[in-house]
């Protein structure tokens, strides 16, 4: 659920950065729905500032679609939004109308897992995995990634914090941050 200690109206998070700046995205009453926080989100995406541009973005477990319509507002060429609740992808088609994003954001409702392992789509050139943390599902996430994204693909992983999400061989950590509630990484595939 949204954490009581942002600094935003309970309900809604915002896109901070880009041509969408500051237009709130609804969040819905959803198990796990734990969107990243404006003060993440506003580091990850100046960490990924030169690699945006033209980029084709996964956004998997997306939620609110913050970080997949973050990413588009701030250059990408095109996100596809997995989410397999009903709910948030009513919340989601309603941002991605309202923002006139149809064209670039492609909303996909599917269990992620699922959809990893019978998808061709890709490569993606930047990866979100940021899923309900009770649920565990780094491990089986980061081994169905390989065929989807390009060889110098990034990568950002969210977990609660003091989790340990690591992707595994084939990715090495280029920056990392903590808050109270969750460590956030950003790992370059590593095509040595």
């Amino acid at each position: 659920m949204v954490s009581p200690s942002s600094n935003r109206p309970a309900g809604t998070v915002r896109i901070v950065g880009g041509r969408w700046r500051g237009t709130k995205l609804p969040v819905p009453e959803v198990a796990g729905l734990r969107p990243s926080s404006d003060r993440v989100r506003e580091t990850l995406f100046n960490w990924l500032q030169s690699a945006l541009p033209g980029a084709r973005v996964l956004d998997l477990f997306a939620g609110t679609g913050a970080l997949g319509l973050e990413a588009l507002s701030r250059g990408a060429a095109s996100a596809a939004l997995v989410e397999r609740d009903r709910t948030a992808c009513a919340g989601l088609r309603a941002s991605i109308d309202r923002l006139g994003a149809g064209d670039t954001a492609g909303l996909i409702q599917a269990d992620a897992l699922a959809w990893l392992n019978g998808t061709t789509e890709g490569p993606f050139d930047i990866v979100f995995v940021d899923p309900p943390f009770a649920d565990d599902l780094w491990a089986r996430v980061m081994a169905g990634l390989t065929p989807h994204v390009a060889a110098d693909a990034w990568l950002y992983v969210e977990s609660a914090h003091g989790v340990q999400a690591d992707p595994g061989p084939g990715w090495a950590l280029h920056r990392e941050g903590a808050t109270r509630e969750v460590d956030y990484r950003l790992y370059r595939r590593d095509s040595t």
